[in-house]
């Protein structure tokens, strides 16, 4: 689908952080898992930097999201710092827990957490803390298996096997190369942005297209 997107702005504190309105999509997984690219796909356009060394996000990236034809955005993309990777300095993972652990706990606006994952790599422990934190915080969220279409025949039972190990009942297997599960992931994101609007009275922001 068209979309027109924008950068916003980067926070490395609570304090800095946009007001909250309209509905946010956040997207996390570890250093490298294709965040950056995932979103690039859906965007149509390339608005998060993408890059071969891990660790690179060190900041929350928020990025402005509207249908065709609205003056205003009608959501947020949300790409936050990737995990588990070890070159990563210790007083920067320190600092994240001080701002990214409050926005997934607490922002209002937060619709939906994209927990992206290797489809090529199994279940990792780091994978499955940050899936039971979300589940303890009770957002939503959708496992979205990135760069499926290196998987070949596996990808069924590479997806039935890390389903098992994360503990989820739904992984979407999505390929920013192919375009594999980008119509799926869209049409789960509106639904995330409706319900939103459904809950907050409609009041975020504009209103929001249904086609």
């Amino acid at each position: 689908m068209k979309v027109h997107t924008r950068f916003l702005l980067s926070a490395l504190d609570e304090r800095q952080f946009p007001a909250a309105s309209v509905p946010e999509i956040a997207f996390l997984g570890r250093s490298n898992v294709g965040k950056s690219s995932l979103i690039n796909a859906l965007a149509a356009v390339k608005i998060a930097k993408t890059s071969n060394t891990p660790g690179r996000t060190q900041a929350i990236n928020f990025f402005e999201v509207r249908w065709p034809g609205h003056p205003k955005p009608d959501l947020l993309f949300v790409d936050l710092p990737g995990y588990g990777y070890a070159r990563v300095p210790r007083e920067i993972t320190n600092r994240w827990q001080g701002f990214v652990d409050p926005y997934l706990a607490h922002r209002p606006t937060l619709a939906l957490c994209l927990c992206l994952v290797d489809a090529n790599v199994p279940p990792q422990k780091n994978d499955a803390q940050l899936i039971e934190f979300l589940q303890h915080v009770d957002r939503p969220l959708l496992v979205v298996a990135t760069k499926a279409d290196k998987v070949g025949s596996r990808l069924h039972s590479a997806l039935e096997k890390m389903r098992q190990g994360l503990g989820v009942d739904k992984i979407l297997p999505f390929s920013s190369k192919t375009g594999m599960g980008k119509d799926e992931l869209w049409k789960l994101i509106r639904m995330a942005v409706e319900r939103s609007d459904e809950e907050s009275g409609g009041l975020a922001g504009a209103p929001r297209a249904t086609g």
